[in-house]
């Protein structure tokens, strides 16, 4: 039955990975995978360099490199959950919970809690960004960050949105929320689970200006998947956010007036801010009140496909 299963799954990323369930040492293992991952692709990009223009190569340098730093991590993945289906229950990386309200309307309700959570976290992350490059050194660290993303979105906006709001949350979403906290669901208290799967989405931006930021929108992101166990929502989050803030970053270019608190007079700035905050809470609320099918989560175990 459980090879009749995977043969008739071997086309469905998420059902050839359902059987790997990650602790936290796994969590560690899928990190050193995606750690060898971005070597891998600055071993590709260099040996690119020898055969193509390097104008070319650094233009599209993130569509080449971007899926390949999860190659490892998926490769392992696959390999860890072909073992397990032969002695072990899997737990689907994809389910649909949505409890009182269709799927269209808890997508819309993700907009808006998306939305609302971009304007709700601005001031925090315009601190943050005040606060980390308040030293001569990190703010030399920002800086050269600052320039090594404007050179990989120097090329088409498409190649950019393309990296940034379609591979960014199928990628990410995969490992983070899929592979990591569906994994720390099955073996410890759902509050750490999902603090901790939000700690590991911050660390793999490596930088803290993106990090703090990855740390409160992956708990966010943690919350709807331990609802309703879709990644198809998650992701959603994932590129409302990202989506918006590429497009938001090619008119700005990056410039530091990038945060709605220096673009904004204070006054309006507080009322959409209370306004964003209490869209906010609505919107998880709404998560709130779809029912739990177990301690887990509502993330369904594999079933077994047979004649």
């Amino acid at each position: 039955m459980q090879l009749f299963a995977r043969k008739v799954n071997n086309y469905d990323l998420y059902a050839n990975h359902a059987w790997y369930v990650p602790g936290v040492k796994g969590m560690f293992a899928l990190l050193g995978m995606f750690l060898l991952g971005n070597l891998l692709g600055a071993i590709v990009m260099s040996i690119l360099l020898l055969f193509v223009p390097q104008e070319i190569v650094m233009e599209y340098e993130m569509v080449v490199v971007y899926p390949l730093s999860f190659l490892p991590a998926m490769v392992y993945a696959a390999s860890k959950s072909q073992r397990n289906s032969l002695f072990e229950a899997g737990y689907k990386l994809n389910s649909n919970h949505f409890g009182p309200f269709k799927g269209w309307q808890l997508a819309l309700v993700t907009v808006v809690l998306t939305y609302s959570y971009m304007f709700a976290s601005d001031y925090m992350n315009y601190l943050n960004f005040k606060l980390t490059t308040g030293t001569p050194l990190m703010k030399q660290f920002y800086d050269a960050l600052m320039e090594a993303l404007e050179k990989m979105m120097a090329g088409p906006f498409w190649s950019s949105f393309l990296v940034t709001a379609i591979f960014a949350p199928v990628f990410e979403e995969w490992l983070c929320r899929g592979m990591v906290l569906r994994g720390l669901l099955s073996k410890m208290k759902p509050g750490w689970a999902i603090v901790i799967s939000a700690l590991f989405f911050a660390l793999i931006h490596m930088n803290p200006w993106q990090a703090l930021n990855a740390f409160f929108i992956g708990v966010i992101m943690g919350y709807v998947y331990y609802k309703t166990g879709s990644l198809w929502l998650t992701m959603l989050i994932h590129f409302v956010n990202n989506g918006t803030s590429v497009i938001l970053t090619q008119v700005t270019s990056f410039e530091e007036s990038s945060y709605f608190y220096e673009m904004m007079d204070h006054t309006s700035y507080g009322v959409i801010s209370l306004v964003a905050v209490a869209a906010l809470v609505a919107c998880l609320y709404a998560f709130k009140r779809i029912p739990l099918q177990q301690e887990r989560g509502n993330i369904d175990t594999v079933e077994l496909k047979v004649d």
